[in-house]
C-alpha cells in the first residue's frame, strides 16, 4: 500500500482524517505537532490513544513551540482570554484564536517527513464551511500548497495535500465519522481545558452543534 501522512492534534476532524485515509486504502503514518498550545497535554493523550486504537506504529511527535514564543493567539498565549463567541463578522474578523500561518508550519514539516518514508499523500482536516474563517484553513490555500510542491520536491517524489472535509459541516463530519467507525469517543477539541470540556469555546460549540444535529451524543464530558 502507497503510504499517506495524516496531520493527526487529536481532535475530531483530524479523527476523521485518519478514518478517511485508511478507507481510502492507504498505510497511514500520523504526523502529531506540539506548538505550545494550551491543552498540549490533553491533545498529546487523545492522539495517542487513536493512534492505539487503529494500532498505527509510525508516528511522529514535533515540538515547534516557537509558536508560543512568537504568540499572536488566545491558544498560545495565555494572558489573551478565548473567546466565546468567535464567528466571524461581515467584516471578515478573524478570531484570536487564529495561530498565525500555523497550518503552513506544519505542512512543511509533514513534507520533510514525506519525502522521507516515501508517502504520497499528506491529509490534512482542515475545514472551510463550517469554521472559524481561519485563512490557511481555505480551500486556496492548499491549492496553493500544493502548486509549490510540484516544484520543491525531488524530481522522483510526487506528493500531495489531501483535505477530505474541507467542504463538510461539523454535522457531515460527525456523521463520516460514525459511518467509518472513527474513535470519536477518544478524540478533544477543547481549546481551554484538559479535563472536561468547557462547551463554551467556539470549538466546544461547533462540535456540541455538529452531534446534535446528528442526533447523537457527544461521548466526551462537559463541565
Amino acid at each position: 500500500m502507497d503510504k499517506a501522512i495524516v496531520l493527526a492534534s487529536g481532535g475530531l476532524d483530524s479523527c476523521v482524517s485518519i478514518a478517511c485515509a485508511r478507507n481510502d486504502g492507504y498505510e497511514v503514518c500520523l504526523l502529531h505537532i506540539n506548538y505550545g498550545q494550551r491543552t498540549q497535554s490533553r491533545e498529546n493523550r487523545a492522539f495517542s490513544d487513536i493512534a492505539d486504537f487503529y494500532g498505527i506504529t509510525q508516528r511522529l511527535i514535533v515540538d515547534i513551540g516557537y509558536l508560543r514564543q512568537i504568540g499572536g493567539s488566545s491558544l498560545v498565549d495565555s494572558s489573551i482570554p478565548i473567546e466565546e463567541d468567535t464567528i466571524p463578522s461581515a467584516k471578515g474578523a478573524i478570531p484570536l484564536t487564529y495561530v498565525p500561518f500555523r497550518n503552513a508550519n506544519m505542512i512543511a514539516i509533514a513534507v520533510s517527513w514525506a519525502e522521507v518514508i516515501g508517502a504520497r499523500k499528506i491529509y490534512v482536516g482542515a475545514v472551510e464551511e463550517d469554521s472559524s474563517g481561519y485563512p490557511d484553513c481555505r480551500e486556496i490555500f492548499y491549492e496553493k500548497f500544493n502548486e509549490l510542491l510540484k516544484v520543491a520536491l525531488l524530481p522522483h517524489n510526487h506528493i500531495e495535500i489531501v483535505i477530505p472535509l474541507i467542504h463538510c459541516s461539523k454535522v457531515e463530519i460527525v456523521r463520516k465519522g460514525i459511518s467509518l467507525k472513527a474513535p470519536l469517543h477518544l478524540t478533544w477539541s477543547c481549546y481551554q481545558n484538559e479535563n472536561k470540556a468547557c462547551g463554551v469555546c467556539e470549538s466546544c460549540k461547533l462540535r456540541l452543534k455538529g452531534f446534535e444535529l446528528a442526533g447523537e451524543k457527544d461521548p466526551i464530558e462537559y463541565e
